[in-house]
């Protein structure tokens, strides 16, 4: 069947892809999804597999068909590098330093977004998540604060208005994976992890988190000894270490919030577990919904065309 649009708004992940199909009015009129993320492609892979997932789809007008992309396919290792802006950046001029992949006879004009980097302070970088700030911006253009993106590289960002000032990563998914598989503590962590004790073990985990960031390296080892010495269960400890490395994270950056709700882009169920912990840290946490954001955050970048 061929469906007619006037743009498609793309989000290509690491291991997963998304199309929305943008209308007149501005309103999605269909969206598609393909597992063909960018890790899962090599550079000459990347064309076919957006004509796959658009197939069927054209321009309501003459022309080629306008597809916007953000995240993955402008990392290095993806379609085509799209070199970062450099923060502190107003996020309007994301489209500016869009790059333009060669698509051969293909009907399609492809644009990929870029990332954002920091040099002054800590070296660091995003991709993807200044598209959903941009969003943020655009659903909710007075917010002015600390922003907070949970995931495998959670990432802190302080926003005012469009304008990315400053921000941070914690590697907090990564870590918990890589110490529930690859050191001691997965001795501890066999069987079921999603029993009744998972929810005592992650409060008694971000407690000891937010009251001692800085003791994460030798707090991490309590998992270990509380499955010896207090017969925890596997499903106790995945909650502790769970609720430790977001403790820790929420606290090393509990200076950064103010009494504005900290908005949570990510998925629902973690940020409902980044929400618990910043209660009780007396703060208090807004999750967003990221397909919601991340679309605004596309349609904004278009929207700032020169």
């Amino acid at each position: 069947m061929t469906e007619s649009v006037d743009w498609v708004a793309v989000d290509w992940g690491t291991s997963n892809l998304r199309g929305w199909g943008i209308g007149p009015d501005g309103a999605a009129v269909f969206e598609k999804a393909s597992p063909k993320g960018m890790g899962k492609l090599t550079r000459e892979e990347f064309p076919a597999a957006l004509a796959e997932l658009l197939e069927g789809v054209t321009a309501n007008r003459s022309g080629p068909l306008e597809v916007l992309i953000c995240g993955m396919a402008g990392a290095r290792q993806g379609w085509l590098e799209a070199p970062y802006l450099e923060a502190p950046t107003d996020l309007r001029g994301l489209l500016e330093g869009a790059v333009h992949p060669d698509m051969g006879d293909s009907a399609i004009r492809a644009s990929i977004l870029p990332g954002v980097c920091q040099k002054a302070g800590a070296d660091n970088v995003m991709r993807g998540e200044e598209t959903q700030l941009l969003g943020l911006a655009a659903l909710h253009p007075n917010y002015s604060g600390m922003v907070c993106m949970p995931g495998t590289h959670s990432k802190w960002a302080q926003l005012s208005g469009t304008r990315i000032e400053h921000f941070s990563t914690a590697m907090t998914g990564e870590m918990f994976e890589l110490l529930r598989t690859h050191s001691v503590l997965r001795h501890s962590l066999g069987g079921d992890l999603d029993g009744p004790g998972r929810a005592e073990g992650f409060v008694a985990g971000a407690e000891a988190g937010l009251a001692h960031p800085e003791q994460l390296l030798g707090t991490l080892f309590q998992v270990r000894a509380s499955s010896l010495l207090s017969g925890r269960q596997p499903d106790w400890c995945a909650g502790f270490l769970s609720g430790l490395l977001i403790g820790t994270e929420v606290g090393s950056n509990r200076h950064l919030i103010g009494e504005a709700p900290v908005p949570l882009i990510g998925a629902p169920a973690l940020c409902a577990l980044y929400a618990q912990v910043l209660a009780m840290a007396a703060a208090s946490g807004a999750p967003q919904d990221a397909t919601e954001i991340v679309l605004a955050g596309l349609k904004a970048a278009r929207s700032f065309a020169v």
